[in-house]
Order: structure tokens, then C-alpha cells, then sequence
């Protein structure tokens, strides 16, 4: 094979407008005209670094190998001469500020003790881009909060003279023993809160005996983080897949073979974002206002934002396929021979038709409140299925994802039903202490669960039930039939064109 091409500095700066975008990634010089228009976030990002070095930017957030497998070989036009580099070279592109200092370091993992604590760690030390995208929600933040005060609205009524010395908190999920009744929630680009992004995650949870699902839109691809756990010695993958389906069927066919060949076999198809809601903490803060490595960037217009904003919400997924509908299903099944999980579920009605379709399991979630703002909190959909769709928990897993942020909330969970729950925001905040912050937050949780089955009066999971519940204060909230009970649907019709 022939040696690779050098080029300098000055030739490599030639190539810096949209019909004519050259880059350079760890000292290899990519010809990105083709693909920066189709990149998942936009061509702002790229074109800012036209002719010129971004290997910091897309190392921050992206895995080494991404640009070999997702570029064709035609596509490395050579390599950087490094006898040409000169001081502006080494100049950040124009509307780059230097990187954010923190606002505060970061306390000692050991003094924190809650998820509330994580959480407002996270508010004061990730990058500000980071903090508005992970923290943000849709519109008025009314379901967000509501995901969290609805459980606050559930009572227990404890049983007591009970001998509770010994305790056991495991479960099982999708036929697959777990250390407890939880999930790691799917989440894009978790790189922006840590070097080694999900990664770390998956190691944290993988030592803690749970289970995370993985995002179709994490910063590394699903085999290296697969590759980076521990051998399961023949047991199942401690790792679900995530998948949004793409505009571009074959590329969602294709990472699904991937994803079999790695040993996964459930995956969990979203189904409530076909479009992102409006997240207006995302969008007020731009992209060309924060520190460099922020993934996606769109590119209309100004670099790295447009007239709506710099929302990473809602540029991340543009890739997504807005048509997909329940008779897509035959297709997932062809392509997918494994457990089908909805995430996304919201009302008792499409519960029952993924019951009829033979699923494996739903979660309920509005997710984390970020879409549909005033859509139903999660604990809330639990009871609408018990009222208007009982037979579903004996067809399928239910799992509830939102809101979750106490061993009270998972305890409450399974009493009514749930199969376990799901959390998401927490762990991404967890993982601003690296692999040991999610260890320390699954071990947190752990206790918290283990103490409240206790007080409750339980010594396992199987024990819990409804009566452990008073959920007087928000049955009156619960749906009672399908549709609404007594309005109407008026078709008015219009006045006739003069």
C-alpha cells in the first residue's frame, strides 16, 4: 500500500468552504465535503474547522476509530506535514472562546448523598452547553416536574412487627438476574460529561450487577463499549440497545446486525420522539457562547447555531424517521430477532395494542419530560394501565422511567406493578465522578431501596403489593375510560367562499 500523501498546512487550508471542506483529525486529512452535509448535528461544526485542525473537538466527544468506519478509505486524502505547523495553526477558529473554567471543584465523591446531590454538583461544574442538555426539558418544565412531585403524591402504609434482619433487593429483567430492580437509561453522547463516556457507565453498572441501555446516539459505537466490559463468561450482555429508527432504513438494519453479533438481545425502540420538543435551556444557550467539544453543532447561518437557537436536542436527532408507525413493526422483526421493548408508552390505549402485538415489554416515559410538555408523568401512566388496561402486566414487562430519584420512588414502583424502573439524568450526573460515581450512585440507591423495604416492612421484592400504597391523592388524576368521558369530537363546517 502506497504511502499516504503529506500535505502542509497551507495546502490543507485551501480546502475551507462547504463544496470544498478538508479536515484534519490525530494528523490524518479527511475530505469531509460529502458527509458534513448529512452529519447528525449539522455542517456547522465541521465547516468551523474547515482547513483546519479538529482533532480536539471530535476527540472530546468522539471514539478514535469513528471516522475509519463511518468514511470510505477514498475518502483520507493524507496526512499532515508537521514541518509546516506555525503559530496560526495552533489559533482556535474564529467565535471560539477559550474552554470554561469551573465554577466550583468538585467535592469529595464520599461527602455526597443523594441524587439531588449529584444533580446540583453537576449544575455548578459541567460545562454550561452540557448542563443545558442534559438538565433541560420541554416548554414550562410542567411534566418534568410533575415526573418527580407525582411520586412525593403516593403514600406508603407500612406493616410493622415484621422481622426484616435480612433483606434482598435482586430481580430479574428480561429473564436476566440483576442486583436490582433498575436500568441505566438510554442517553446521547455521554462523552460530554466524561472522557470515557458511556463506556464508564457501562462499567460502573456492569460492576454493580444492572443492566444499561445503550443510546443509538452515544459518543462511542455500541462495539467498543461492548468490548470494554469484563467477559460475561457465557452468560447474557449486561448491555441493551437503544434504537432510533433512521430516515435511512438500511443504516438501522445494519447497526442492528451489529448490535446481534455483539450478543445483545433486547432492544428498546423509541417511540415518542419522532421529533424533539421545544427545550428552551438547550436552545438559549449557543453553541459559539460555550467551551470547544460540543458535539452536533448545527450550521445554518452563523456557525454552530441558527434562528431557532443552539438547541443539541433537537439537532442531534435529525436523522430520525418521523413516518415510522405501528405497522413497522413486521419490518423491526425481521431484521431483529430478539426481545422488542416500546420506550415511550404514554396512555393505557397504546399499552394495549403493544400487548396485541406480542412485545416483550413498554416503558412508560414522557421522556424526562422533554418533548410533550403537560404529556402524564410516568407514575401516573402506571395507574392509568391498572384502571383502563390490567391485562397488559401479564403480557408484558412495564417498566417506569421518570422521575426517579429515591429507593422510596423504586419501592413505589414495584408495588404498583412496575417491572423496574429506569433512570436516566442521575446516572449521567453520577458520571462526572468517572466509573466510581455511578458505582457510588447504583450503591446509594441500593441502600436507600434496602431501608425503605424494611420500614415498609418487606424483605424482598416479591412481596411488595398495591396495598402497600395510598395513591388517594392522585386517583382522581387517573383516566377512566378511553377517550375523554364526556366530551365530544364537533365537526363545524365551513362557510361557503363569497
Amino acid at each position: 500500500m502506497a504511502e499516504p500523501k503529506l500535505l502542509s498546512t497551507q495546502q490543507i487550508a485551501e480546502h475551507r468552504t462547504a463544496k470544498d471542506l478538508w479536515i484534519v483529525v490525530d494528523g490524518q486529512v479527511w475530505d469531509m465535503t460529502e458527509f458534513a452535509p448529512e452529519h447528525p448535528g449539522g455542517i456547522g461544526i465541521i465547516l468551523q474547522y474547515a482547513g483546519l485542525d479538529a482533532s480536539q473537538p471530535y476527540n472530546e466527544v468522539h471514539a478514535p476509530s469513528l471516522l475509519n468506519k463511518t468514511l470510505s478509505s477514498s475518502k483520507l486524502v493524507g496526512t499532515l506535514d508537521t514541518s509546516t505547523l506555525d503559530e496560526s495553526w495552533a489559533k482556535p477558529p474564529p467565535q471560539q472562546n477559550s474552554k470554561v473554567q469551573l465554577k466550583n471543584e468538585k467535592p469529595p465523591l464520599f461527602t455526597l448523598l443523594s441524587t439531588h446531590d449529584f444533580e446540583a454538583v453537576a449544575e455548578k461544574t459541567l460545562a454550561p452547553k452540557t448542563w443545558a442538555f442534559y438538565s433541560s426539558a420541554a416548554t414550562d418544565l410542567v411534566t418534568h416536574k410533575a415526573n418527580q412531585s407525582f411520586f412525593d403524591r403516593i403514600w406508603f402504609r407500612p406493616r410493622v412487627l415484621r422481622n426484616i434482619r435480612t433483606r434482598d433487593t435482586s430481580w430479574r429483567i428480561m429473564g436476566q438476574d440483576v442486583e436490582l430492580p433498575i436500568m441505566c437509561s438510554p442517553a446521547a453522547m455521554a462523552k460530554l460529561v466524561h472522557p470515557d463516556g458511556e463506556k464508564a457507565i457501562a462499567k460502573g453498572c456492569q460492576s454493580k450487577g444492572i443492566i444499561q441501555c445503550v443510546s443509538t446516539n452515544a459518543s462511542f459505537p455500541i462495539d467498543e463499549i461492548a468490548s470494554s466490559l469484563a467477559p460475561t463468561q457465557n452468560g447474557p450482555s449486561p448491555l441493551f440497545f437503544q434504537l432510533y429508527v433512521s430516515k435511512t432504513r438500511f443504516d438501522s438494519e445494519a447497526l442492528l446486525r451489529r448490535v446481534w453479533s455483539l450478543g445483545i438481545r433486547t432492544v428498546f425502540l423509541t417511540v415518542d420522539s419522532p421529533i424533539a420538543g421545544k427545550r428552551e435551556a438547550d436552545e438559549r444557550v449557543r453553541m459559539d457562547d460555550d467551551q470547544q467539544g460540543i458535539p452536533m453543532m448545527t450550521g445554518a447561518g452563523k456557525p454552530m447555531n441558527d434562528t431557532r437557537g443552539g438547541g443539541l436536542g433537537r439537532l442531534t436527532g435529525s436523522f430520525i424517521d418521523e413516518g415510522l408507525d405501528w405497522s413497522d413493526l413486521p419490518w423491526l422483526r425481521r431484521h431483529w430477532k430478539g426481545r422488542i421493548v416500546l420506550k415511550g408508552i404514554m396512555c393505557a390505549e397504546d399499552a394495549s395494542r403493544a400487548a396485541e402485538e406480542g412485545l416483550d415489554g413498554i416503558v412508560l416515559s414522557n421522556h424526562g419530560g422533554r418533548n410533550l410538555d403537560t404529556s402524564p408523568p410516568a407514575i401516573l401512566i402506571l395507574l392509568d394501565l391498572h384502571r383502563n388496561a390490567p391485562h397488559v402486566f401479564d403480557k408484558l414487562e412495564v417498566y417506569v422511567d421518570g422521575g426517579i430519584r429515591r429507593g422510596t420512588d423504586i419501592l413505589k414502583a414495584i408495588c404498583l406493578g412496575a417491572t423496574a424502573v429506569s433512570l436516566g439524568r442521575p446516572f449521567l450526573y453520577s458520571l462526572n465522578y468517572g466509573p466510581e460515581g455511578v458505582e457510588y450512585l447504583i450503591d446509594m440507591l441500593k441502600d436507600e431501596l434496602s431501608v425503605a423495604m424494611a420500614l415498609v416492612g418487606i424483605t424482598a421484592l416479591d412481596q411488595a403489593h398495591p396495598g402497600l400504597v395510598n395513591t388517594n391523592d392522585v386517583d382522581h388524576l387517573v383516566p377512566t375510560t378511553e377517550g375523554h368521558p364526556y366530551a365530544k369530537k364537533k365537526r363545524r363546517p365551513l362557510k361557503a367562499m363569497l
